[in-house]
């Protein structure tokens, strides 16, 4: 399993239709939050082992209407 992180910038008013979006349609979405700054919102997703994250990121997400921009954060280790 691999875990990313990928904040998005989306076009003026349309973040929450993008979260809704995420969640309902996309089953490796894991959560994902509203947040201030540079990004309008930040999700963590699960992938398969040998998923590729540049497909993921490019035809998943950023096809999605009223997106901008993202951010991916690629994740190595999880400490509890």
């Amino acid at each position: 399993m691999q875990t990313i992180f990928v904040q998005f910038k989306c076009q003026p008013g349309h973040a929450y239709d993008v979260a809704d979006l995420v969640v309902r349609t996309l089953e490796e979405t894991s959560e994902i939050y509203s947040t201030s700054g540079h990004y309008d919102l930040l999700a963590k997703f699960y992938l398969g082992k040998d998923a590729d994250i540049g497909h993921f990121v490019t035809s998943k997400l950023q096809t999605i209407e009223g997106v901008k921009e993202t951010f991916t954060i690629v994740t190595f280790k999880a400490f509890s």
